[in-house]
């Protein structure tokens, strides 16, 4: 019986001792003006939008469930943000507040429609992804939001004790979205949802709420990866923030091997896949490899690590075990 992440692991420890030996300057790390820097960091300096959204996508995928919305979330929370700093100016701990209230407004309005109105997940949050978008692209007037707030751009840039702020910010999130799920009945309610939602309803579990919670939950996320990501470049892109992130994201889960059939998160795994998506796409950078066909390669190993996972190719192992021990 194999621990559990065991293939994830194996993608990730190989795709990072190949680029140890075969992919200069990889593994140097320098500490620079109180900063460290080197490729590992920015691997989970630039990682950090699609971790957040990896956290979050693991509780609604673990009630059987999808959101595709949460990369015009992005958008929409730097928008705002950019907007309330700019042409409003409010300082920035009302922005932060205001960009993620509407974040959480959305993932309400996401899981609303969903639980109370019945209507199916992936409809209701890919209306949302085009909705959102067209939302920032109407605040902004389609045009990119450029600040200089300091206070702001740490959010994206800062540092705290030589490490960048994102991978801080992902790391707290994750250890209390992993406590919440590991060490409260909330988790164990996720999960027996996940299974079989109509046993959980008669079992007395407070079923639409934790829809709704768990929507929030991804869309909160999604606002502050929308944070990071504009506080990283000081402007709201609107046309570009969190474009196809959201794959990136459900790829990761499944990746991390949550099944997108519900009843099991596994937050650590959906990590380990936003870090080896976020790797591979480095590597690919470092080598010079063009945007187009950075995309196929990344499908197609992620193609094999996904079928690593499946029973068919356990069956074939245990074959091929078997064929050798003849």
């Amino acid at each position: 019986m194999r621990p559990r992440n065991f293939w994830p692991w194996v993608a990730l420890g190989s795709l990072l001792l190949f680029n140890l030996f075969f992919t200069q300057g990889f593994a140097r790390l320098e500490f620079r003006d109180g900063r460290l820097f080197g490729t590992l960091v920015d691997i989970f300096q630039n990682g950090a939008p699609v971790m957040l959204l990896a956290v979050g996508m693991t509780l609604v995928i673990a009630l059987g469930g999808i959101d595709l919305s949460v990369g015009s979330v992005m958008a929409l929370s730097g928008a705002v943000a950019a907007l309330l700093m700019t042409e409003h100016a409010q300082p920035v701990p009302v922005a932060v507040a205001l960009a993620l209230a509407v974040a959480l407004a959305l993932g309400a309005l996401n899981g609303v429609l969903v639980t109370y109105g019945g209507i199916q997940p992936i409809i209701v949050t890919l209306v949302l992804l085009v909705m959102g978008r067209g939302v920032a692209q109407t605040l902004t007037q389609d045009q990119k939001v450029r600040f200089e707030v300091p206070a702001f751009e740490f959010i994206g840039n800062g540092t705290v004790l030589g490490l960048p702020f994102p991978v801080l910010l992902v790391a707290a999130v994750a250890l209390l979205v992993g406590l919440l799920l590991r060490n409260t009945a909330t988790g164990l309610y996720l999960e027996a949802m996940g299974s079989n939602p109509r046993a959980a309803r008669l079992c007395g579990l407070r079923v639409h709420v934790i829809q709704v919670l768990a929507f929030m939950a991804s869309s909160l996320c999604a606002g502050l990866a929308g944070l990071i990501a504009a506080a990283d470049i000081k402007e709201a892109d609107v046309a570009n923030a969190g474009l196809y992130l959201e794959l990136d994201a459900i790829l990761a889960v499944v990746l991390g091997g949550t099944s997108l059939t519900g009843g099991r998160a596994n937050l650590v795994g959906s990590l380990i896949g936003a870090t080896f998506i976020q790797t591979l796409t480095t590597m690919l950078q470092m080598r010079g490899v063009i945007t187009e066909h950075t995309l196929i390669i990344k499908a197609a190993v992620a193609l094999g690590v996904c079928f690593m996972q499946t029973p068919t190719f356990e069956r074939l192992t245990r074959r091929a075990r078997s064929a050798e021990a003849a």
